[in-house]
């Protein structure tokens, strides 16, 4: 007996992304330079197995992290204090050797009069995150765009990451972790607030 969609235990797969042969066959080709033969039967589907990773991979630059800012609320009942959002898993990759980034994120904000949904903060993280980057410019492109569009009095953002680049390749140190952040409005200018944001985010 066939199964169908409606029976609740079957998952349809998304469409496959159509692969460009010259994405394919740059693929082939470092395949090839690693040592490999990308024509024996275990390698013949990856080049565009990899070239559709990718694409998954850097979604990020298919949309505009800001739009999830667009819609906020005015009416908070009063609440005037800081807005946490941590240990918010990501991954990324650098652009220096594509090699993964993986890590946690706290975002925190000081309202001013709107407030926006937390599942958009993450959501914010992942945009940028999902493009080849650098930890320090994603640590400060959240806590801008937070800041841009949302306006509020202080902005808080730290990131832990490791980095393959270093952990499987190079210096080849595992278990190190990489810590970034950025502080604006209150939190960068008032002591006593930077101090309050960071001991809630557990720092």
């Amino acid at each position: 007996m066939s199964s169908s969609p409606d029976d609740g235990d079957l998952v349809r797969a998304p469409p496959k992304v159509p692969v460009p042969d010259e994405v394919a066959e740059a693929v082939r080709t470092l395949i090839r330079w690693a040592g490999d033969d990308p024509d024996r039967e275990g390698l013949h589907d990856t080049p565009a197995r990899v070239a559709r990773a990718w694409k998954e991979y850097a979604r990020g630059y298919s949309e505009d992290p800001s739009e999830h800012l667009s819609r906020t609320f005015d009416e908070v009942g009063g609440y005037d204090e800081i807005v946490l959002l941590k240990d918010i898993p990501f991954q990324s990759h650098c652009e220096h050797h594509l090699a993964p980034i993986i890590g946690k994120a706290a975002i925190a904000y000081l309202p001013d009069n709107r407030v926006v949904g937390i599942s958009k903060l993450a959501r914010v993280l992942h945009g940028y995150a999902r493009r080849l980057q650098v930890q320090e410019r994603l640590t400060a492109q959240v806590a801008d765009c937070i800041a841009e569009h949302l306006k509020p009095k202080g902005v808080a953002v730290v990131i832990e990451a490791s980095h393959a680049c270093m952990t499987a390749r190079g210096v080849g140190t595992p278990g190190v972790v990489m810590t970034t952040s950025r502080m604006m409005g209150c939190f960068r200018d008032d002591e006593r607030s930077r101090k309050e944001v960071l001991a809630l985010m557990g720092y």
